[in-house]
Parts: C-alpha cells; structure tokens; sequence
C-alpha cells in the first residue's frame, strides 16, 4: 500500500534533522559511545585543574571570586595551593607575573568571565612585551548558552587571542589535563609570554548539577521536546565522558632555542680582538634554564663592562667594577663591539640610533621579530643569533680561549659613572621650599635600604629619578613594568615578590599618581599577612606629563592632584600609615628605621612623602 505524501515528507524531514544532528555532533556522539560517562561521580573539572598546577609546582593562585571558578579555588586550597584574591583583578595578574619573574615558574591567575576577564587586559599585554610566563584562567558562560545572552558572556577569545601564545576554550572535562599541559608548555617556550585557558561553567562542576542546571526532562512530550532534551542529553554527556580517566599530569619540557657552536666561535672571534667592548642585558637575560647566578659568573669571567636593564638590573651586585649606570651613550658611540643580550633596540635605544654605526654588533634573543627590530633602518647586525641570552653569554665564556684585558676601558667608564653621579648627587642640596627635595629622599633611602632588599617600580617622574639613584642588591632585585611602561603594577608586583621572597625587604617606589591604581591592595597584604613598604613621592601632580606638557603648552590641565593623605588611606585598610612633610633629613632617616621596624614585625606600611619640584629630570618626555 502506497505511502501518503504527507506522511512520507515528515518521514524524509525526520531523516534529514536526525542526518543534521549526527552530522554536526558526531565527534560528540562517538565520543560518549566509546568513553565511560559516570553520572554518580560526585567529582568535578576544578579538581583536575588543581592536580596539574601542583604538578607543575605552582604554589600560589592569585584570584578575585566568581561563581565560574569556584571549583578550581575550592579545589587547588585542598591540595596546599595558597590561594590569594586580591581588590583587582589586574594586580591578580601583575602579583602573578612578579611570581613568574621571581621564581623561574609559571605565574597564575584565575578570574570569573566577562569583567572579571576584561578587567585584566593591561596586565596581560604587559606580561606580553615584559616576556613573562603567566597562565590566565578564566570561566566562561555554560558551552550551550554562549551567544544567548548569559550572564557574563562574551566573546573572550577575541581579547586574549592577540595578547597570548596559547588560547583554549575546554569543552569536556577530559581535554583540562592536557590543554592545560600544553598551555604550561607554551608559556615557558621560545619567548615566553601569557597564555589563556577559558573553562565554561559546566566543565567545573559535578555531572548531577549541571545535569540538573541543563534543564534535562525525564520524558519530555511531543517530537520537538524530545530531539532538544536528547540534544542537551547529548551535550552534557559528551562533556563528561571519560572525565575521570587516569591521565599523567606530568609537565611538558618547554622548547627552547640554544645558541649553535658555530654563532658562540664567530662571537667569540670578533670579542677577543676588541678594544671597546660594551655588553647592554635585558630582561631575557635572566630567564631560566640558566641561573642568574651562573650568569653573573660568566660575564665577570668575560670582563666586559656591562649596562643592565629590566630585571637585569642588579645582576652584578650593588658596587660591581663592570657594572656601569651613567653615560650609556657616550660609551656606545665610542664602543667597537656591542652585544646586545636580550636587549631590543626600541625606544629605549632610540630605535637603534644610538648605537655606533662602525662598532660590530653581536645580537642575541629568543625572538626573531626582537632580534631584528629595526635593523636595516637604523643599525645592522654582524651576528643575529635566535637563541637563550644567557646560555649565549655562558657559552661564550666556556669558548674563551684568551684573556683579552679591558680593564682601562672599564675604569674610563666607572670614571665617568662617578663623575655624573657626584653631580647628580648635587642635584639632592637644591632648593625646594618647605618639603624634602626628591633626589635627598631617594639617597637616604639608597643609605636604608636592605642588602637583601627588593625594589618595586611604578610611576613617571620620581620613579625615573629612583633608577638613577636606587642600586639594586642583587639579582632578580628590581621589578618595573617593562617595555610597555605600565603605571599601576606596584600593588600586584610587591604581593607577588613577597610572596616569593618572603625574607626579602620589599619596597614599591610610588609616584602619587601611579600609587591610586593599586593602594586598595593593602587590605590584601594585611588579610594575607604580607608587610611590604610604600614610598608615595607626593607632589600633587602627574610630573612625568607636567614637565613636558607646561613648558610647551603653559597649562597643566589634568596633571595637577592633591597632595592626599595617603598615609591615612592606608590605615583605612588596615596597614600603618607615616608621613614626612619637612626637608629634615632626620626625619626622613627616623622614619625610615620606623617603617623598616613596622614591616620586620609584619605589618604593612605606607610612607607618605610630601616632595617638592625639582630639575633633576628636566627635559625628559613622556611620549
């Protein structure tokens, strides 16, 4: 008997929606068949999280609460990871790329979606150009509501894809373990940088609760109801089949480009017959497998006279007879080789301009792109070499093979250090009515300071006069923002640094301005029992902007402050808040020894140090 036409059309629209869901979901489909779905598991995706940052030797999770990450918090506490929210979600970010920095580890961060998310994109691209190795967790709307208008939900690949290395988004439970693995990999390889991990909510928690949440009915009636509850049914079983599968945890060896026999023989054969030699160390420079230490050894073994920069700074120790701070451009145009480890020739060497254009210039960097910025515009290399700086320079002393002596050519140049720092120091006597003259404060805080002493950059104007003034202890001793010249990195990098460091003396060198994105954080350090020291250079005035824009413009529209009660801010948080507000030097020494007392009995302190103008910097800009 003949089929009726109406009956054969909705035969032939079944098949081809049933064709259409088997098409579209048979990866998911196949997937549940063959893997185990364990609908009473009361065990969730954040466990697994936890399990592989333990793995991989993570100690600190630096968070802001969301209701998308509570599993991972919940479950990282119970395996020892110490978990610390701080007021922002960007020093979230800036604490773990301090730790990162520090401890030769992966930084880590964890933030609920949308805001929570957006609110840390400063801190990501700054962890970008600063080369740091920080891995961003973040939640995400549940898989099967993105684009419907849920609850925090936007398109957060889009933000992150151009900032990180690595971009993910979990779609089952089984894929953390080892998106997260490759994720870690990624982040310490080649040049290191941020990486992203997006976990939707319903890979977080217990099968039974997102079973529940998914809106799955027992026997749904009518067609329609039943191919959507079997499309949901589908969804969420393909989220947690094979879930809870016995996977390794094991860290991923990072990939990493080493310098080749044959570029360290070359350097070496243009090094030994150079008169002049000048070494510039960036941040590269201190990154693992080498530590800084063996560094350090290698270029006292090489002898040649060194500027550092970034987190270079201090490599050398505090009074270093190669380590020359002042006059870097006069050295460059009179030098015959120049070796740029780990440094870049962007605006900090002005483009590339600086550098002598008959010296012979041995470049060394994990980046290709960095290697050769500028180049063929405004310098050339002799040897470009992709590789680690440090192992470079390691390399370099294992292929010694002569003593060539440079000690009058570094002598020349400590000569002219010290001749510039002598005017420089003069600059401490100038006048500056009622309030302490920046250069005096920032010397007798140079007198203070600790040998095992950790210094935080953030700010324009008096933070640049500290770089000249303050002499890092040691190595992996001074933290700034990097390339990108963050203004609000301090709260984060002093909660990370001592964190790591907890021994250390940790001191953030505060402009005013700068001091207000972060000064919230106090309240962290006091809940977490972490004593830094804040020094708030107060002029009431943005004066890294002022100081260009007034001469040019005669009008200091939106630079001009107040010169707030910081000291009072922080006791509001909790924290211990003193205050200079006289050009007495005795003062300022009292109340240093105070604040170093407050912080050894581990209460967190704020200096708030009233300062007038001075010409110490005149004539640097902001752009």
């Amino acid at each position: 008997m003949a089929i009726p036409v109406m009956e054969a059309v909705l035969f032939v629209l079944f098949v081809l929606i049933i064709s259409a869901f088997i098409i579209v979901y048979k990866f998911k489909l196949f997937y549940t068949l063959t893997k185990k779905v364990d609908r009473s598991s009361k065990r969730h995706g954040g466990e697994l999280v936890a399990q592989v940052l333990k793995s991989h030797g993570v100690k600190y999770i630096f968070t802001l609460c969301g209701g998308h990450i509570s599993p991972i918090l919940v479950a990282s506490e119970d395996l020892g990871i110490k978990i610390i929210d701080t007021r922002h979600e960007v020093n979230a970010v800036f604490a773990a790329d301090a730790v990162a920095r520090l401890s030769g580890t992966v930084g880590v961060a964890a933030v609920t979606a949308g805001p929570g998310l957006t609110n840390t994109v400063t801190a990501i691209k700054n962890a970008q150009m600063a080369e740091s190795p920080v891995l961003l967790i973040g939640g995400a709307a549940v898989t099967l509501l993105k684009g419907r208008g849920a609850l925090q939900d936007i398109d957060q690949m889009c933000l992150f894809k151009p900032l990180c290395k690595f971009t993910a988004t979990v779609s089952r439970v089984a894929e953390i373990i080892p998106t997260l693995q490759k994720a870690l990999q990624v982040a310490q390889s080649g040049t290191p940088g941020p990486v992203f991990v997006e976990f939707p909510i319903d890979v977080l928690y217990p099968y039974q609760l997102v079973h529940r949440e998914a809106g799955i009915k027992e026997s749904p009636n009518g067609f329609m109801p039943k191919i959507v509850n079997w499309y949901i049914s589908n969804n969420v079983n393909a989220i947690f089949a094979g879930a809870w599968d016995v996977v390794s945890t094991k860290p991923l060896r990072p990939q990493l480009p080493m310098p080749s026999n044959e570029d360290v023989t070359k350097a070496w054969n243009l090094l030994k017959f150079a008169k002049k030699p000048v070494a510039l160390l960036g941040s590269q420079s201190t990154l693992p497998p080498i530590p800084v230490n063996n560094l350090r050894e290698a270029l006292e073994g090489l002898g040649i006279p060194c500027f550092l920069g970034g987190m270079s700074r201090g490599l050398l120790g505090r009074n270093s007879a190669l380590h020359i701070r002042q006059r870097r451009r006069d050295a460059l145009a009179e030098a015959d080789l120049v070796l740029l480890i780990g440094t870049v020739c962007d605006f900090r060497l002005s483009y590339g301009r600086v550098l002598n254009k008959k010296s012979k210039i041995i470049a060394v960097n994990r980046n290709r792109e960095q290697l050769y910025k500028n180049s063929d515009i405004f310098w050339k290399p002799t040897i470009a070499c992709l590789a680690d700086p440090a192992t470079f320079v390691c390399e370099l002393h294992k292929a010694k093979n002569m003593t060539p002596d440079w000690t009058d050519w570094a002598q020349i140049l400590k000569e002219r250090e010290i001749a510039k720092e002598q005017a420089n120091k003069m600059k401490a006597d100038g006048e500056t009515g009622s309030l302490i003259n920046p250069v005096k404060l920032l010397h007798e805080l140079e007198n203070a300071l600790d040998d095992n002493s950790i210094i935080v950059a953030d700010g324009g104007d008096f933070v640049g006069t500290a770089a000249y003034i303050l002499r890092p202890r040691g190595p992996l001793c001074w933290l700034d923002p990097g390339a990108f010249g963050t203004l609000g990195v301090g709260g984060g990098f002093a909660l990370g640094a001592k964190l790591v460091r907890p021994e250390a003396e940790v001191w953030i060198i505060w402009g005013d301005g700068s001091s207000a994105y972060s000064i919230a954080e106090y309240d962290t350090y006091k809940r977490f029992k972490v004593p830094v020291i804040g020094l708030i250079g107060n002029d009431a005035c943005w004066s890294q902007i002022a100081r260009e824009q007034v001469p040019l413009f005669d009008s200091s529209v939106g630079c001009d402050l107040l010169h707030t009660d910081y000291d009072k801010v922080v006791e509001g948080y909790g924290g211990v808040g003193l205050k200079i507000d006289n050009s007495d030097v005795k003062t300022v020494y009292e109340t240093f020894q105070k604040a170093k007392e407050y912080a050894a009995s581990g209460k967190p302190v704020v200096i708030n140090a009233l300062i007038g103008k001075s010409d110490f910097r005149a004539g640097s800009i902001s752009v």
